[in-house]
């Protein structure tokens, strides 16, 4: 635990003294990524309940609610949507990497790749994980840019080669007063931008060694493809409690849809 206070005070101290006019250094954009990592983290384990509201054009909106499960320590988690009623019971585990679709209605397990849809939806796997964007991504800082009336570090990221990710080239805006992430834009190999998203409320949780873990309380996800459409994610409440290990088994997932 000291180790990562440690940690987090020495990224702090890079970033209040770096001249609010000079451009950040590879190194010092490289911190700031860690840090959204860092801060993230549970370093353990991780329950929440989720609100998902889906717009899309020509049709009745949708609100899922979901159960995420999370043991950052080993990279596991599922997701258990629990209503509307003719969704309760889909799932999603995510173990050595690898994702799985399960559909009660069928009875069968189907792997996905992380640019798959969650549930339909405009949102994907990402946005209910805990950030690992200096594990995946090589940043380079574009510059300083106003985000409304905040002043935030505008970040590019390129997925590293053989890198797992939904898009190979993400830019973030992160708040200089705070750190915290406010906008996140995903583009194509080509270029083109295909989702925007906003995180304009956190909140902390502590955890049972005393580290507090920053939680993106609304996230509003904008399809720059299919115009219209777009996902609002709402994490109301989070528990740090140890889980049992059979939560993140296709048994259990499979156990919760009968």
């Amino acid at each position: 635990m000291s180790t990562v206070r440690t940690r987090l005070a020495a990224i702090a101290l890079v970033l209040l003294f770096a001249s609010p006019a000079a451009a950040l250094t590879d190194e010092e954009a490289l911190e700031l990524i860690k840090l959204q990592d860092e801060r993230q983290n549970s370093v353990g384990d991780y329950k929440a309940l989720v609100f998902i509201e889906q717009k899309e054009r020509n049709k009745n909106d949708q609100v899922y609610e979901a159960l995420v499960y999370r043991r950052d320590v080993t990279d596991k988690m599922v997701i258990l949507f629990v209503r509307p009623k003719e969704e309760a019971g889909k799932g999603y585990l995510r173990v050595d990497k690898n994702l799985f679709f399960y559909d009660p209605t069928v009875g069968k397990w189907e792997r996905r790749t992380e640019r798959d849809r969650i549930g339909g939806t405009t949102s994907r796997r990402q946005d209910f994980d805990r950030s690992r964007l200096a594990e995946n991504f090589n940043v380079k800082w574009l510059g300083e840019e106003k985000l409304g009336k905040l002043d935030t570090h505008k970040l590019e990221l390129r997925a590293k080669p053989g890198a797992d990710v939904a898009f190979p080239v993400v830019h973030l805006w992160i708040d200089k007063a705070t750190n915290n992430l406010l906008k996140r834009q995903e583009f194509a190999l080509s270029g083109r931008l295909m989702r925007t998203t906003f995180l304009p409320k956190w909140f902390t949780v502590k955890n049972s060694q005393g580290k507090d873990v920053w939680v993106p309380r609304e996230q509003r996800i904008f399809d720059e493809v299919e115009k219209g459409n777009q996902t609002t994610v709402v994490i109301r409440q989070v528990e740090l409690q140890p889980l049992d290990d059979s939560y993140f088994t296709k048994a259990w997932l499979e156990a919760r849809s009968r």
